[in-house]
């Protein structure tokens, strides 16, 4: 395992630790604002959420270059199933298109997708994990050929109403096999997986290769909002150096991505101070 008690250059900001990702929280600070903070704290990269570029998607991958730093992925696609995505599968490939073009305009590589929920109509996940697979091959060969990785997210069970129909890395996997694109891979987040007393396994023995994201956060014991109360690393129960030894085990050696959505905490306190406490915390509990 890399050593992060004397150096966080590979560490990232997920803007929505600062609440940027969803209306009426956070402090409202601009790219530019972000950029500067994490680069003067010796920040590796940052991740931006799509309603952040505004048209100047190049421009703002530029500044964090300028900085010294990566534009290390977007979040994220349209759901692409379940009763949140857009009403037809013309409008959500519509959208999944332009998100691989934001993508490619911000010069980055990583595109996430948080696959939606299980489709209407249908019951448990099999059938909208199917629906994933073919929404996903059919953008994928256009996100290749604009340099772009698409990376499955599974999230926790609790999320799975509505959200998800990718609850494990092993689900995931399954939706890459299905699709057999080089440029199709998984993210994996601590808030998500870290109860998966399998996860070792499953990286080990079927993600070499096709880790493209690691997020970081922390899982409270007391958590009150399953979407918007998630832990600074540290203060949850979530074993934050097992997950990330499966990981690097699995061969992946990218940036650590910190992404906490925290209405009632961290969206409260100046981003100064989160961004220095994610300092902190990265090299002693990371």
């Amino acid at each position: 395992m890399r050593d992060f008690t004397q150096d966080h250059s590979a560490l990232a900001l997920n803007t929505a630790t600062l609440g940027h990702n969803l209306d009426g929280y956070g402090a409202g600070w601009s790219p530019e604002q972000v950029i500067d903070a994490c680069a003067a704290r010796g920040y590796g990269g940052i991740t931006f959420w799509r309603r952040e570029l505004d048209g100047r998607a190049a421009q703002i991958g530029q500044r964090v270059r300028d900085a010294g730093m990566q534009v290390v992925g977007l979040c994220r696609t349209p759901f692409l199933t379940g009763p949140l995505a857009l009403p037809s599968d013309q409008a959500i490939m519509d959208d999944f298109y332009l998100s691989i073009d934001q993508t490619a305009a911000l010069e980055t590589e990583v595109l996430t997708i948080v696959t939606g929920g299980p489709e209407p109509g249908t019951k448990g996940v099999l059938e909208s994990q199917k629906i994933l697979a073919d929404r996903v091959a059919r953008a994928a060969p256009y996100a290749a050929q604009r340099g772009v990785k698409l990376a499955l997210e599974p999230l926790n069970p609790a999320t799975a109403g509505n959200r998800t129909c990718l609850m494990t890395a092993a689900d995931a996997l399954n939706v890459c096999d299905a699709v057999g694109a080089d440029n199709v891979g998984v993210a994996i987040d601590v808030y998500h997986v870290w109860w998966d007393t399998t996860l070792a396994d499953t990286l080990a023995t079927r993600a070499k290769g096709r880790i493209l994201g690691y997020h970081l956060c922390d899982w409270l014991a007391d958590t009150s909002d399953v979407l918007l109360d998630r832990g600074m690393m540290g203060d949850g129960v979530a074993d934050l150096f097992a997950l990330r030894a499966a990981v690097e085990d699995a061969g992946y050696d990218g940036l650590c991505e910190v992404e906490i959505f925290s209405a009632e905490n961290w969206w409260k306190r100046d981003p100064n101070e989160v961004l220095d406490v994610i300092v902190d915390r990265f090299r002693a509990c990371c």
